[in-house]
């Protein structure tokens, strides 16, 4: 949240017109960077119009919160406004998003979505913007998780004329939820003091803001409900959008036998791997011909034995890119395939028969497979040499081919508490974005910690376990990985760093001296004892991460540094280039740092590059965010 206050104080800041700089200087010192233009004109004319209705209504003791943080994410709600019910006398909340849009226009083919004149992609319809931040809260607030009846929402359209917004923007009926426009002022008037009494809410906005925040759901431990019961996450913005985007293009496939490409791109912790279950699941609920594909071993596995426990049928929605060599060409409605950085140029490997050894390139068979195939990717996270799946190959083979091909880029993320900041820290920190290392600026959504010594990193993640979160050590491969052990003896102690000595995860799908096979490292609580290598948690992710810089990239003077001879992975040919293996190197680790939910503690084993990182993480904040967000149990 980056400002509060009763609505009649905050009015009489928006007649002397300091409002808005009081806002923008709160978030600069908050968010550590300057805010957009249309959160500039948001604070200048959407937040004075709505303190005015609540003026008009009587209601200038409402605490109304400005920015409204949504938990986990990079996300917040325009306005909440905080009360007291005028019938129950309990705490009532208002969720309000403000759009200050002139003109509104129909999708034209999907309901849930609408355009705006000027803007490219197509938008989700307010209406149900302001639903799912509603759920959204109440899925993960504590002063609301058994209490939903206490929050509504409202989308705000003061521009858009009536009869256009509501023919745009009707939705299916909803008891919490509500649209008005600026003609439309009584009515929001009296929808305010039915939820609102004239009466101080700043001890609603107290136990709102204090409130525990519940742990944020990991995808595999509700995988099984999400495929074969109903739909365990909400969705947000951008990820409902996709969603829709698929479902639509399943029906009209259905319908009328026209292909269509989708493909959904996003960095680490934007969702994919939720959107890709969410759409499983709802097309195995009704019926549809789907699977869902990726190609990650510890993925599939994991998904096999979670989602798909006790369930052979399950089980077999779970496949391989190279599962569809000989597949029937439209024999799929959707093709959902996750991970698609992942994609090779073809399927044949060494047990290939050689009948099927066409030559035929890997996107061609997943494309030829379905009838929608959905692509789900980052391409910065190719971390293989053989791996291609970017959006210009898929869409080349989609036009190749005569399909429509819809690109969609996710902005709402998870990971990292959903900070920005730290995406942004961490593509800068890589050289992934032009401009160099940047230092650190706490955002109070992660914590960013440096520590001295593999020993510290651990006992640091320990105390975090005894706490009730999950927490797991990766490292670059840069240390031999024995892999042959003999029935009955310990794991080997591969990953030595001075006296501290751990193993690496598994190697294989059997588990060893207590420890989890190498698909389950990432999920299994007893994946805490070993060190996980990039192949082991790309696609997952845990609450607290520990990542192990090893000396095959190193800070020297003013740059990055890699050393092809310090990587011990075995992928890694005479035939890579160093310019190949140095962006994959970059990769792997954006990938190790990114796998965090609430924070991410870094050692580096080179003494140079340590000095760097401390250089730049700065003020490093003492866990604050273990205590205050959402302690498990």
């Amino acid at each position: 949240m980056l400002y509060r206050g009763p609505a009649s104080l905050l009015a009489a800041q928006a007649l002397s017109g300091s409002l808005a700089s009081a806002v923008e200087h709160s978030s600069l010192l908050l968010r550590g960077h300057q805010p957009s233009q249309a959160e500039r004109r948001m604070w200048e004319r959407g937040l004075p119009g709505v303190l005015s209705v609540l003026l008009e209504a009587g209601l200038g003791q409402v605490e109304v919160l400005v920015e409204y943080d949504l938990p986990f994410t990079n996300r917040s709600a325009d306005l909440v406004l905080a009360g007291i019910h005028p019938a129950t006398g309990d705490p009532s909340y208002v969720v309000v998003e403000v759009k200050l849009w002139s003109q509104v226009e129909p999708d034209g083919e999907i309901a849930h979505l609408c355009r705006v004149p000027g803007l490219a992609r197509p938008l989700l319809n307010p209406i149900q913007q302001v639903r799912g931040y509603c759920s959204y809260l109440a899925s993960y607030n504590a002063a609301l998780a058994d209490r939903p009846e206490r929050i509504s929402g409202v989308a705000f359209l003061p521009y858009v004329a009536e009869f256009a917004a509501q023919e745009t923007l009707a939705v299916s009926p909803s008891s919490n939820v509500a649209m008005f426009t600026g003609g439309q002022r009584p009515s929001f008037i009296h929808l305010l003091r039915s939820l609102l009494a004239p009466a101080d809410g700043a001890e609603s906005a107290d136990l709102l803001l204090s409130a525990k925040t519940r742990p944020p759901q990991q995808l595999v431990s509700v995988a099984a409900a999400e495929v074969r019961e109903r739909e365990q996450f909400v969705l947000l913005d951008e990820q409902r959008v996709a969603c829709e985007v698929v479902l639509h293009a399943v029906r009209r496939a259905q319908q009328t036998d026209r292909k269509k490409v989708v493909v959904i791109t996003g960095s680490p912790g934007t969702g994919k791997s939720v959107i890709a279950l969410s759409l499983l699941g709802y097309m195995y609920r009704h019926g549809v011909a789907a699977l869902h594909a990726t190609g990650s071993s510890s993925f599939t596995t994991t998904m096999r034995r979670t989602a798909a426990a006790r369930s052979r049928q399950v089980q077999e929605l779970f496949k391989y890119f190279n599962s569809f060599m000989t597949a029937e060409r439209n024999g799929l409605d959707v093709l959902i395939c996750d991970e698609a950085h992942r994609i090779r140029e073809t399927s044949a490997n060494r047990y290939t028969r050689a009948a099927h050894r066409t030559g035929k390139p890997q996107i061609e068979e997943l494309i030829d497979a379905a009838r929608v195939p959905v692509f789900l990717l980052d391409e910065n996270q190719i971390v293989r040499p053989g791996e291609m799946g970017t959006v210009d190959l898929i869409r080349a083979a989609a036009v190749a081919k005569g399909l429509d091909c819809q690109v969609i880029e996710l902005g709402s993320h998870f990971r990292g508490g959903g900070s920005d900041a730290y995406l942004y820290w961490v593509v800068r920190l890589l050289g992934l974005e032009p401009g160099g290392p940047v230092e650190w600026e706490p955002d109070g959504r992660v914590t960013l910690k440096v520590v001295d010594s593999p020993d510290e990193l651990e006992k640091f993640l320990e105390a975090r376990q005894v706490e009730g979160f999950n927490a797991r050590i990766t490292a670059g491969y840069c240390w031999k990985w024995t892999t042959k052990i003999t029935p009955g003896d310990p794991l080997p102690l591969d990953v030595q760093i001075g006296d501290w000595a751990r193993p690496w995860n598994v190697y294989g799908d059997r588990s060893i001296a207590g420890a989890p096979p190498a698909a389950l490292w990432a999920t299994d609580p007893a994946g805490f004892g070993q060190v996980g290598c990039v192949y082991t948690a790309q696609g997952f992710e845990y609450d607290w991460s520990g990542v192990i810089l090893g000396p095959d990239l190193v800070w020297r003077t003013d740059r990055w540094v890699t050393d092809r001879t310090a990587s011990k992975d075995p992928v890694f040919r005479k035939s890579t280039t160093d310019a190949d293996i140095d962006r994959l190197i970059r990769n792997t680790y954006k990938v190790l740092l990114t796998r965090g939910m609430i924070g991410t503690v870094v050692y580096s084993t080179d003494p140079e590059t340590r000095a760097k990182l401390r250089e730049l993480v700065t003020g490093q904040q003492a866990g604050r965010i273990a205590v205050e967000h959402g302690r498990r149990g």
